[in-house]
């Protein structure tokens, strides 16, 4: 994977070749732009909002399951501990 420097570099390069050449019309120009944006963001490895926000509901969720359940651990260690010995 390229650094965030590297990466902003080729960037800049591809962008400046965009503009380089003759004008183009404006629809084309802003495909080739979201295009090359598009690319960018994949080299990034980003993650959309929505995926973030539903990873954040799925740690939420899971970090009260594991308060709950070491809740439950120490209670039955506190019950263990109270517990006339078996014979």
């Amino acid at each position: 994977m390229l650094t965030p420097k590297a990466l902003l570099d080729s960037f800049s390069e591809q962008t400046a070749r965009l503009f380089a050449g003759e004008m183009l019309p404006k629809a084309e120009l802003e495909n080739q732009l979201k295009s090359l944006l598009s690319s960018l963001f994949d080299k990034l490895d980003l993650v959309s909002r929505e995926t973030f926000d539903h990873q954040m509901t799925v740690l939420a969720h899971t970090r009260a399951r594991l308060e709950a359940l070491e809740a439950r651990v120490a209670e039955l260690e506190r019950a263990a501990q109270n517990a006339p010995p078996a014979a």
